[in-house]
């Protein structure tokens, strides 16, 4: 890729204002507080019971992921903007998406271990989200060739804390609530809400680039080269952790799936509705990254399932 290339990818900018920032942020929590009525508290309970397949799980999601995609990051430096390397990151540092308890069905996976990691990835992502994000960020601009093109960027890890907090925190412990108390209602609202998200992701991704069309005409190419070598990396690491776990393989499925397919729309969100990353230079291969990898998790979801439910192990 070409540093002309590179340019035109930062210099998409989405700009909002407060009431903009303010509906997007109302929409994702409501968004989370659908995902949340799948969870439920037993969930957390069966996780000790039967904890090696959650707890490598865990691994892939909140160690692995993050840690690779900066090794990553790094081995494409050149190739990649700083701001597209924050971009993987960033994705690599959410949670689960919701969607992967759908893909994990139609896998003919373990779906009950599908909703506990999903369960448990979102509700550690109020810590670990933007820990992830802070710590495997710097990591990643603290090298020499980084550094050398972003001299000041700081990554706001209290800032990031509180939005994530406050979208993320309460929805999830109102729908787990709603959960417990009202199964029913959950129950109704639980579907719908699902692909009420896949819609509002579509929609944050139009509004993203419906301005900025030219130049995501020009970088798509590039785009979908980095996002595809990601994803492969994430569903990769999912499987083989399984592999050399030895656990069933309808937990490596799921396990491959979960790791795969993570909650972009949050990232999108974040930066999207909210001021966090004003102080950051031109980011809108933050922007690209994180975007293009919401519609393709879900094109590598369906065909990674596609290819499970045909396999001929149980």
């Amino acid at each position: 890729m070409t540093q002309e290339v590179m340019n035109t990818i930062d210099s998409i900018q989405v700009s909002l204002n407060a009431g903009g920032m303010n509906t997007i942020n109302i929409i994702l929590a409501f968004v989370m507080y659908g995902v949340a009525l799948g969870i439920k508290p037993h969930i957390f309970v069966e996780v000790f019971r039967k904890p090696k397949s959650v707890l490598l799980g865990m691994l892939c999601q909140m160690v692995l992921l993050p840690a690779f995609t900066c090794l990553l990051a790094v081995i494409l430096t050149g190739w990649i903007s700083p701001m597209m390397g924050l971009g993987m990151i960033l994705v690599a540092a959410c949670p689960g998406g919701n969607i992967s308890n759908f893909m994990s069905s139609l896998a003919k996976a373990n779906i009950e271990l599908s909703v506990s990691l999903t369960a448990i990835s979102t509700a550690l992502a109020v810590i670990l989200t933007p820990f992830n994000f802070w710590l495997w960020g710097s990591i990643y601009l603290s090298s020499a060739a980084v550094t050398a093109e972003i001299p000041t960027l700081v990554i706001p890890l209290w800032d990031v804390f509180k939005t994530i907090f406050i979208l993320l925190g309460v929805p999830l412990v109102l729908g787990i609530l709603t959960s417990h108390f009202l199964p029913k209602v959950a129950e109704a609202l639980k579907k719908p809400l699902q692909w009420l998200s896949i819609v509002i992701f579509v929609a944050m991704v139009v509004l993203s680039f419906s301005s900025n069309i030219d130049a995501f005409l020009v970088s798509v190419k590039y785009i979908f080269i980095v996002v595809f070598i990601h994803n492969f990396l994430a569903l990769a690491i999912g499987f083989t952790v399984g592999t050399i776990g030895k656990v069933p393989f309808r937990d490596r499925r799921t396990l491959t799936i979960e790791t795969g397919i993570q909650n972009s729309g949050l990232g999108l969100a974040l930066m999207l509705g909210t001021t966090l990353f004003a102080g950051f230079p031109p980011h809108g291969g933050m922007l690209v990254i994180t975007a293009w990898w919401g519609i393709w998790h879900i094109i590598s979801g369906l065909t990674v399932a596609t290819i499970f439910n045909y396999s001929k192990h149980a």
